[in-house]
């Protein structure tokens, strides 16, 4: 059993862990309320995007010459796995969880004999995956020093897959990232953004024209040659954005549950102490006594 002293280090320790974790919890839900706006401002432009372009894939369907971003290669043999995660811990399971996804695909993709490579933005998705599939990580994107990710940001990592693809370095490409919907829920997803997956228009949302006819002014090849790279930027933004907000309600929920821990196990040893205290003092009453009465005897 634990000395006194050793309870009270105990206790003064887990006083100060709690103190950390609050004001992380505090840190967290300031940093939440940005991280939010911006990653449902990036929704109704990335969803209007798709609109568009189902609307030009339908006006192109039955023609030559697409675009292999849309078309693809003809081959679905190598494929290309671009993991987003956060370059900080202590958020719960935001980061094992969409390594986990990526992780499964990986390993569903290899045992049908494809050739999987993959491609790690942040830190910590790179460590979760370096054990098992540290031959096939092609590159790891450091955003540690980038305060407030952008376009920019998106738009170089965009430029790498591009490039890859350009080369023929894959057949397909799918994005990994967390899907946020409050503090409590972040949804782990995979987006195929090579070849695009354009939806049909029975799952679009129709444009209200009020009647009005329009035509496409360069021809539609013109048109998705430009919108299909830049379609890929606003996919990843939107991914890193959606992250940004989830690691953000993960790491209040996971500092707020530290917390309340921590208070629960400050209550179990203060109880404990003063239990081994009052015992103490007990058994010091008791020698007292018993020495007072063997004098008087």
């Amino acid at each position: 059993m634990a000395n006194l002293k050793d309870l009270k280090n105990r206790i003064t320790s887990v006083t100060s862990t709690q103190k950390i974790t609050r004001a992380m919890q505090m840190v967290a839900a300031a940093k939440l309320r940005k991280a939010q706006e911006a990653a449902e401002a990036a929704r109704p432009f990335s969803e209007r995007m798709a609109v568009v372009l189902a609307n030009l894939s339908a006006a192109m369907e039955g023609r030559e010459g697409a675009s292999p971003l849309m078309a693809g290669t003809g081959k679905d043999q190598t494929h290309l796995l671009v993991v987003c995660t956060a370059e900080r811990g202590l958020c719960g399971g935001f980061n094992s969880s969409i390594a986990k996804l990526a992780r499964e695909k990986a390993n569903i993709l290899m045992t049908e004999g494809k050739d999987v490579k993959i491609l790690c933005v942040g830190k910590k998705g790179h460590d979760a995956l370096k054990r098992e599939f540290d031959k096939i990580i092609i590159d790891v994107v450091d955003l540690k020093s980038v305060k407030s990710i952008g376009f920019t940001q998106a738009n170089d990592i965009a430029s790498t897959v591009l490039s890859l693809f350009d080369d023929g370095e894959f057949d397909v490409c799918t994005l990994f990232y967390s899907e946020f919907k409050n503090v409590i829920t972040q949804i782990p997803t995979a987006q195929q953004l090579i070849p695009a997956i354009v939806k049909k228009s029975d799952d679009v949302e129709p444009l209200d024209l009020n009647g009005a006819i329009y035509e496409y002014e360069p021809e539609e090849d013109e048109i998705l040659a430009d919108l299909l790279p830049r379609n890929i930027a606003i996919q990843i933004l939107r991914a890193l954005l959606e992250n940004g907000a989830s690691e953000q309600g993960a790491r209040m929920s996971a500092m707020d549950n530290a917390t309340r821990n921590a208070g629960e196990m400050i209550d179990k040893l203060t109880l404990s102490y003063n239990r081994q205290r009052q015992a103490q003092i007990t058994s010091e009453l008791i020698e007292i006594i018993s020495g007072a009465e063997a004098l008087n005897g």
